[in-house]
């Protein structure tokens, strides 16, 4: 057995993206041990702990959120890995989010439900949060799309604590926006903290959730989304993915390799679709009608002859109006929902395969994984296994 490494973990336990971090530092070290790990809870801009100062190890995984924690980790003089990316540190590598791709996942979402009109609800003075805010709107803006942005007050000064809670705008101000806004209208927020306030904001001042506003924020916190009224939709990070290439990374430096790059960037795993953007934006009321009816039913095993009785058209008009207003068949939208019920029964249950295909209203285990593999690129096997890393 080779020596236990003596490794400090400085990551905020007191939020869902930190917790699934040390999941996949955990995942590493039980594949490749043995560490003794020193970590305690702690929220992302605390003081480092006092213990550090003169503790003796082999390298620090954090989240460096400040330029007194970079200089303290830097006179550590330890292999150490940053998973935030606000501070460079000479010789410490970071593993980040990709927060291009967040924003583009949550566009391409909002405009698959064929909304023309689109908001980003941010926190003012946050680095994520305005990265996301450009991303987006550059996206959107590229497919003949305006973004309406609110970022609301600042109060944070430089380097300060983590500030969405401090940084929430008044209801009044944020309703005052959102009843400014062209309707029915797609709405990214930063996180899932600042959707949750916005979820709250509509139900308080009467905005409908979908039908005038489409939220969808971003962390996935499964606890918060659930939380929300209506559940919100969000993107998943890949955060356990993070935490496991940090750790690799770490191990490699210990061992005295230099990092192959000094900045990684690791991609979302996609949406995980909730009520708040269960909504298709369309005048149709017939093309709505069977829209609706293919989402509520898709899973029971229907076809194409079930819409078109539900909605009392002919096959061919029911054809034309999807194919003009949504860019797809009927048949489509009937496999895009049946897939995206089986991503979430693959990322949230432990179901096996042939379970998840009755449920998720295939009759064969194999016709499922076959159009599975054809709409994601991977078998169910392998996203599974990308989101419980």
């Amino acid at each position: 057995m080779g020596k236990r490494l003596r490794i400090a973990l400085l990551i905020e336990s007191s939020r869902a993206y930190g917790r699934e971090l040390e999941r996949g530092i955990a995942s590493y070290v039980r594949e490749h041990g043995p560490w003794t790990v020193f970590q305690h809870e702690r929220r992302l801009y605390d003081a480092l702990p006092a213990w550090l100062k003169r503790w003796e190890g082999d390298g620090i995984i954090a989240r460096i959120g400040n330029a007194k924690i970079a200089e303290q980790i830097r006179r550590k003089g330890l292999p150490t890995v940053d998973l935030l990316g606000l501070h460079k540190v000479p010789g410490v590598p970071a593993i980040l989010t990709d927060h291009r791709t967040v924003a583009h996942v949550a566009a391409d979402h909002l405009l698959e439900r064929g909304l023309a009109h689109f908001a980003y609800c941010g926190a003012a003075g946050v680095f994520f949060s305005q990265r996301r805010c450009e991303y987006f709107a550059e996206y959107l803006k590229k497919r003949g799309h305006k973004t309406h942005v609110y970022s609301g007050p600042t109060r944070r000064q430089p380097d300060a604590s983590y500030v969405e809670v401090q940084s929430l705008p008044s209801a009044e101000s944020l309703a005052a926006w959102i009843e400014s806004l062209p309707k029915p209208v797609g709405l990214m927020a930063c996180n899932d903290i600042r959707a949750q306030h916005v979820l709250s904001v509509c139900g308080q001042y009467g905005f409908a959730v979908p039908d005038e506003v489409a939220v969808i924020g971003v962390d996935n916190d499964d606890v918060l989304c659930d939380l929300c009224d209506p559940p919100l939709s969000s993107v998943a990070k890949n955060a356990r993915k993070t935490g496991y290439e940090a750790a690799s990374m770490l191990d490699r430096m210990i061992q005295g390799h230099r990092p192959r790059r000094m900045r990684t960037l690791v991609a979302p795993l996609g949406v995980v679709s909730r009520r708040s953007t269960d909504f298709v934006a369309v005048g149709d009321v017939d093309l709505a009608a069977a829209v609706r009816f293919i989402r509520e039913h898709a899973c029971d095993g229907i076809d194409i002859d079930a819409v078109v009785e539900c909605v009392q058209l002919s096959r061919s008009t029911l054809k034309r109006r999807f194919a003009d207003v949504l860019r797809r068949s009927p048949s489509e939208e009937i496999r895009r929902v049946r897939i995206a019920r089986v991503k979430e029964l693959l990322t949230t249950t432990s179901y096996p395969l042939f379970k998840i295909a009755t449920l998720a209203g295939f009759k064969h285990v194999e016709s499922m994984c076959k159009l599975f593999k054809n709409s994601t690129g991977r078998t169910p096997g392998q996203y599974r296994q990308e989101w419980q890393l």
